[in-house]
Protein backbone atom coordinates (compact mmCIF):
# COMPACT_ATOMS: atom_id res chain seq x y z
CA UNK A 1 0.00 0.00 0.00
CA UNK A 2 1.08 3.49 -1.22
CA UNK A 3 0.53 5.81 2.20
CA UNK A 4 -1.01 9.18 0.41
CA UNK A 5 -1.29 7.92 -3.00
CA UNK A 6 -3.97 5.21 -2.69
CA UNK A 7 -6.31 3.96 0.11
CA UNK A 8 -8.19 0.89 -0.41
CA UNK A 9 -11.32 -0.18 2.20
CA UNK A 10 -13.14 -3.28 2.23
CA UNK A 11 -16.57 -2.60 2.95
CA UNK A 12 -18.64 -5.19 4.93
CA UNK A 13 -21.16 -5.44 1.67
CA UNK A 14 -20.65 -8.79 -0.12
CA UNK A 15 -17.17 -8.84 0.23
CA UNK A 16 -16.39 -6.03 -2.29
CA UNK A 17 -13.18 -3.97 -2.39
CA UNK A 18 -13.77 0.05 -3.18
CA UNK A 19 -10.66 1.89 -4.55
CA UNK A 20 -10.82 5.66 -3.57
CA UNK A 21 -8.06 8.48 -3.89
CA UNK A 22 -6.67 9.98 -1.22
CA UNK A 23 -5.93 13.59 -0.96
CA UNK A 24 -2.95 14.25 -1.58
CA UNK A 25 -0.76 17.12 -0.44
CA UNK A 26 0.83 19.45 -3.22
CA UNK A 27 4.72 19.43 -3.97
CA UNK A 28 5.31 22.34 -1.62
CA UNK A 29 8.55 23.52 -2.78
CA UNK A 30 8.90 26.00 -5.45
CA UNK A 31 12.24 27.46 -7.79
CA UNK A 32 12.15 30.40 -9.49
CA UNK A 33 14.20 30.78 -12.34
CA UNK A 34 14.23 34.21 -14.47
CA UNK A 35 15.21 34.97 -17.09
CA UNK A 36 17.21 37.82 -19.59
CA UNK A 37 17.94 41.51 -19.23
CA UNK A 38 16.29 41.19 -15.79
CA UNK A 39 17.44 39.35 -11.91
CA UNK A 40 15.36 37.52 -9.50
CA UNK A 41 13.81 40.62 -7.71
CA UNK A 42 11.20 40.12 -10.14
CA UNK A 43 9.73 37.53 -8.89
CA UNK A 44 8.65 39.29 -5.82
CA UNK A 45 5.08 38.97 -6.24
CA UNK A 46 4.70 35.61 -7.19
CA UNK A 47 7.18 34.91 -4.30
CA UNK A 48 4.63 36.89 -1.45
CA UNK A 49 1.76 34.84 -2.98
CA UNK A 50 3.78 31.84 -2.69
CA UNK A 51 4.72 32.14 0.48
CA UNK A 52 1.30 33.56 1.80
CA UNK A 53 0.27 30.20 0.88
CA UNK A 54 2.11 27.66 2.48
CA UNK A 55 5.10 26.97 -0.01
CA UNK A 56 8.59 27.36 0.47
CA UNK A 57 10.13 29.47 -2.27
CA UNK A 58 13.53 29.94 -3.34
CA UNK A 59 14.62 32.47 -6.05
CA UNK A 60 17.72 31.80 -8.60
CA UNK A 61 20.15 34.59 -9.14
CA UNK A 62 21.36 32.95 -12.24
CA UNK A 63 24.53 35.34 -13.47
CA UNK A 64 23.24 34.51 -17.39
CA UNK A 65 27.01 34.69 -18.67
CA UNK A 66 26.46 31.41 -20.08
CA UNK A 67 24.10 28.26 -19.73
CA UNK A 68 25.97 25.94 -18.45
CA UNK A 69 26.67 27.93 -15.74
CA UNK A 70 23.19 29.17 -15.20
CA UNK A 71 21.83 25.14 -15.35
CA UNK A 72 24.86 24.74 -12.53
CA UNK A 73 23.63 27.45 -10.56
CA UNK A 74 20.06 26.36 -10.40
CA UNK A 75 20.52 22.72 -9.17
CA UNK A 76 22.60 24.08 -6.50
CA UNK A 77 19.37 25.83 -5.53
CA UNK A 78 17.48 22.19 -6.37
CA UNK A 79 19.79 20.28 -4.26
CA UNK A 80 19.26 22.53 -1.28
CA UNK A 81 15.50 21.82 -1.16
CA UNK A 82 13.97 19.67 1.29
CA UNK A 83 11.92 17.13 -1.14
CA UNK A 84 10.46 17.44 -4.54
CA UNK A 85 10.74 20.68 -6.45
CA UNK A 86 8.09 22.22 -8.71
CA UNK A 87 11.05 24.63 -11.10
CA UNK A 88 10.02 27.50 -12.66
CA UNK A 89 11.49 29.68 -15.76
CA UNK A 90 10.89 32.94 -17.17
CA UNK A 91 11.46 33.63 -20.82
CA UNK A 92 15.21 32.54 -20.94
CA UNK A 93 15.34 30.97 -17.58
CA UNK A 94 13.22 28.39 -19.58
CA UNK A 95 15.99 26.79 -21.50
CA UNK A 96 17.86 26.82 -18.09
CA UNK A 97 14.98 24.88 -16.20
CA UNK A 98 14.89 22.66 -19.48
CA UNK A 99 18.62 21.58 -19.13
CA UNK A 100 18.29 21.36 -15.43
CA UNK A 101 14.67 20.22 -14.90
CA UNK A 102 16.53 16.45 -15.49
CA UNK A 103 17.31 16.49 -11.73
CA UNK A 104 15.44 13.90 -10.16
CA UNK A 105 14.28 16.24 -7.36
CA UNK A 106 12.05 18.24 -10.01
CA UNK A 107 8.93 16.39 -10.74
CA UNK A 108 7.32 19.35 -12.76
CA UNK A 109 7.90 22.46 -15.04
CA UNK A 110 6.27 25.54 -15.73
CA UNK A 111 7.17 27.86 -18.20
CA UNK A 112 5.54 31.92 -18.30
CA UNK A 113 6.25 33.31 -21.83
CA UNK A 114 9.64 31.04 -22.01
CA UNK A 115 11.55 29.14 -24.60
CA UNK A 116 10.93 25.37 -24.20
CA UNK A 117 13.87 24.13 -26.60
CA UNK A 118 14.36 20.44 -27.70
CA UNK A 119 17.24 18.30 -28.03
CA UNK A 120 20.10 20.35 -29.54
CA UNK A 121 17.97 23.79 -29.80
CA UNK A 122 19.33 26.84 -27.99
CA UNK A 123 17.89 30.33 -27.55
CA UNK A 124 19.77 31.59 -30.60
CA UNK A 125 18.42 28.67 -33.21
CA UNK A 126 14.83 29.61 -31.68
CA UNK A 127 14.88 33.56 -32.57
CA UNK A 128 16.48 32.91 -35.94
CA UNK A 129 13.48 32.80 -37.56
CA UNK A 130 10.84 34.73 -36.25
CA UNK A 131 7.32 34.36 -37.84
CA UNK A 132 6.43 37.04 -40.09
CA UNK A 133 5.66 40.17 -39.11
CA UNK A 134 6.31 39.35 -35.42
CA UNK A 135 7.58 42.19 -33.14
CA UNK A 136 11.20 42.62 -33.34
CA UNK A 137 12.81 42.88 -29.93
CA UNK A 138 14.93 45.86 -29.71
CA UNK A 139 18.58 44.49 -28.77
CA UNK A 140 21.18 46.54 -29.42
CA UNK A 141 24.61 44.62 -31.18
CA UNK A 142 26.13 42.99 -29.07
CA UNK A 143 29.10 44.99 -26.82
CA UNK A 144 32.29 41.92 -25.32
CA UNK A 145 29.73 39.25 -25.93
CA UNK A 146 26.88 41.01 -23.99
CA UNK A 147 23.66 42.09 -25.09
CA UNK A 148 21.07 44.89 -24.09
CA UNK A 149 17.54 46.22 -25.15
CA UNK A 150 17.51 49.50 -25.78
CA UNK A 151 16.65 51.62 -22.96
CA UNK A 152 14.34 53.61 -24.46
CA UNK A 153 12.02 51.18 -26.28
CA UNK A 154 12.37 48.62 -22.77
CA UNK A 155 8.97 49.24 -21.60
CA UNK A 156 7.14 49.10 -24.28
CA UNK A 157 9.02 45.42 -25.85
CA UNK A 158 9.34 44.02 -22.23
CA UNK A 159 7.10 45.58 -20.02
CA UNK A 160 4.53 47.03 -21.80
CA UNK A 161 1.43 46.34 -19.23
CA UNK A 162 4.19 47.35 -15.97
CA UNK A 163 3.59 50.28 -14.31
CA UNK A 164 5.75 53.28 -16.04
CA UNK A 165 7.94 53.69 -13.17
CA UNK A 166 8.85 50.22 -12.64
CA UNK A 167 9.52 49.41 -16.40
CA UNK A 168 11.72 52.46 -16.40
CA UNK A 169 13.74 50.88 -13.58
CA UNK A 170 13.85 47.89 -15.35
CA UNK A 171 15.60 48.82 -18.46
CA UNK A 172 17.62 51.35 -16.02
CA UNK A 173 19.13 47.73 -14.08
CA UNK A 174 18.98 45.75 -17.07
CA UNK A 175 21.61 43.05 -16.47
CA UNK A 176 24.16 41.74 -19.60
CA UNK A 177 23.18 38.95 -20.98
CA UNK A 178 25.82 37.04 -22.56
CA UNK A 179 25.70 35.40 -26.32
CA UNK A 180 27.01 32.01 -24.88
CA UNK A 181 24.30 32.08 -22.81
CA UNK A 182 21.62 32.29 -25.68
CA UNK A 183 23.89 29.59 -27.79
CA UNK A 184 24.02 26.72 -25.11
CA UNK A 185 22.52 23.79 -26.50
CA UNK A 186 19.99 21.35 -24.78
CA UNK A 187 21.11 17.91 -23.93
CA UNK A 188 18.07 16.34 -22.95
CA UNK A 189 14.96 18.60 -22.62
CA UNK A 190 13.23 17.83 -18.85
CA UNK A 191 9.81 17.96 -20.72
CA UNK A 192 10.20 14.65 -21.89
CA UNK A 193 10.33 12.82 -19.11
CA UNK A 194 8.98 15.54 -16.80
CA UNK A 195 5.27 17.04 -16.79
CA UNK A 196 5.24 20.78 -17.72
CA UNK A 197 2.40 23.63 -17.60
CA UNK A 198 3.09 26.98 -19.79
CA UNK A 199 1.69 30.57 -19.17
CA UNK A 200 1.46 32.03 -22.90
CA UNK A 201 1.07 35.28 -23.36
CA UNK A 202 -1.17 36.90 -25.70
CA UNK A 203 0.51 40.37 -26.01
CA UNK A 204 4.29 39.49 -26.12
CA UNK A 205 6.61 41.33 -27.86
CA UNK A 206 9.65 39.92 -27.20
CA UNK A 207 8.66 35.96 -27.74
CA UNK A 208 5.58 35.79 -30.12
CA UNK A 209 2.43 33.89 -29.02
CA UNK A 210 2.60 32.13 -32.04
CA UNK A 211 6.29 31.03 -30.84
CA UNK A 212 4.56 30.06 -27.37
CA UNK A 213 2.06 27.78 -28.91
CA UNK A 214 4.67 25.83 -30.89
CA UNK A 215 6.95 25.10 -28.14
CA UNK A 216 4.05 24.47 -25.61
CA UNK A 217 2.38 22.53 -27.86
CA UNK A 218 5.56 20.40 -28.58
CA UNK A 219 6.37 19.73 -25.02
CA UNK A 220 2.63 18.51 -24.02
CA UNK A 221 2.02 21.29 -21.38
CA UNK A 222 -0.52 22.25 -19.78
CA UNK A 223 -1.43 25.53 -21.16
CA UNK A 224 -3.20 28.56 -20.23
CA UNK A 225 -3.01 31.69 -22.40
CA UNK A 226 -2.67 35.20 -20.34
CA UNK A 227 -3.29 38.77 -21.82
CA UNK A 228 -0.55 40.32 -21.00
CA UNK A 229 3.22 41.31 -22.10
CA UNK A 230 6.85 39.49 -21.11
CA UNK A 231 6.56 40.62 -17.94
CA UNK A 232 4.03 39.22 -16.83
CA UNK A 233 5.40 37.63 -13.74
CA UNK A 234 5.60 41.25 -12.97
CA UNK A 235 2.59 42.33 -14.33
CA UNK A 236 0.35 39.68 -12.96
CA UNK A 237 1.73 37.67 -9.98
CA UNK A 238 -1.50 36.31 -9.00
CA UNK A 239 -2.26 34.77 -12.30
CA UNK A 240 1.38 33.15 -12.75
CA UNK A 241 0.88 32.03 -9.11
CA UNK A 242 -2.03 30.49 -9.92
CA UNK A 243 -0.60 28.14 -12.12
CA UNK A 244 2.67 27.28 -10.39
CA UNK A 245 -0.21 26.09 -7.67
CA UNK A 246 -1.96 24.34 -10.29
CA UNK A 247 1.48 22.48 -11.04
CA UNK A 248 2.17 21.89 -7.63
CA UNK A 249 -1.05 20.30 -7.20
CA UNK A 250 -0.97 18.54 -10.31
CA UNK A 251 2.87 16.70 -9.94
CA UNK A 252 1.70 15.74 -6.46
CA UNK A 253 -0.63 13.17 -8.25
CA UNK A 254 1.34 12.09 -10.99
Amino acid sequence: MHCGILSLFVLGFGGSVVAQTAPTAAVKNIVLVHGGFVDGSGWEGVYKILKKDGYTVAVVQNPTISHGDDVAVTKRTIANQNGPVILVGHSYGGAVITEAGNDPKVVGLVYVAAFAPDKGESVSTLIANPPPGAPQPPILPPQDGYLFLDKAKFPAAFARDVKPDAAAFMADSQVPWGVEALNGKISEPAWKTKPSWYLLTTEDRMIPPDAQRMMSKRTGATVIEVKGSHAIYVSRPQDVAALIEKAAQGAARK
